[in-house]
């Protein structure tokens, strides 16, 4: 296991793989967020969507395996986002 992972548990070594962060740094950030306060999570998520759409324009240059991956990852950010808050009264 490399020390980036070191302490975590394997869900959250998963979570890390999908989200960047673990499902709780990620509610703290998005919490902690003025736009959740002010204009609430579908901001948060279009914010997150906006992120990765330009992580994937290709007039910055070649879309590399790890911008692909970061676009992912915020792409599975502003998912996670939509399902814990924006659907959680659905």
């Amino acid at each position: 296991m490399t020390t980036a992972f070191q302490g975590l548990t394997t869900q959250e070594i998963r979570q890390v793989s999908m989200y960047g962060c673990t499902e709780q740094q990620l509610r703290e950030s998005v919490e902690d967020s003025i736009t959740f306060k002010l204009s609430g999570p579908v901001m948060i998520a279009a914010g997150m969507l906006s992120d990765a759409q330009e992580m994937i324009c290709t007039e910055y240059g070649e879309v590399t395996d790890g911008r692909a991956n970061e676009a992912r990852q915020a792409i599975n950010r502003a998912k996670w986002v939509m399902f814990t808050y924006a659907m959680e009264d659905k």
